[in-house]
């Protein structure tokens, strides 16, 4: 399947999902860290045990995003309370979604220009 930039947001774009990851530029991630600046695969925690330090590149992002798209595998599961309010008292929210959603609404939120990073676990 193949993605369409909606409007002009700079930065990587997920324009697919091709052998069961994501494709970014000329890459393929079976799971996937993504802002407005970069791109990389990831290994990712189980979603149960997903915490701050697992997301640290993401948070790292200067001015740190609006909040983080969180794709969760092939289903929706809420992540833990304590991940999510860390980042609540960081100023940085999190939506949580099936990881093929994450990928759709990555970008149209980037083409609307929104300062966002993605954690997209496998599909």
């Amino acid at each position: 399947m193949k993605l369409a930039r909606e409007g002009s947001g700079d930065g990587p774009l997920i324009q697919g999902f091709a052998r069961g990851g994501f494709r970014v530029d000329d890459n393929i991630y079976t799971a996937l860290l993504i802002t407005p600046q970069r791109a990389d695969g990831w290994t990712p925690p189980p979603v149960e045990a997903l915490d701050e330090a697992a997301l640290a590149p993401l948070l790292a992002l200067d001015p740190p995003p609006e909040f983080i798209l969180l794709g969760t595998g092939t289903g929706l599961i809420l992540p833990p309370r304590a991940l999510v309010a860390g980042l609540e008292a960081r100023g940085i929210g999190v939506e949580p979604m099936d990881s093929r959603a994450a990928a759709r609404a990555w970008s149209v939120l980037r083409g609307e220009g929104r300062w966002i990073a993605g954690a997209l676990y496998p599909l």
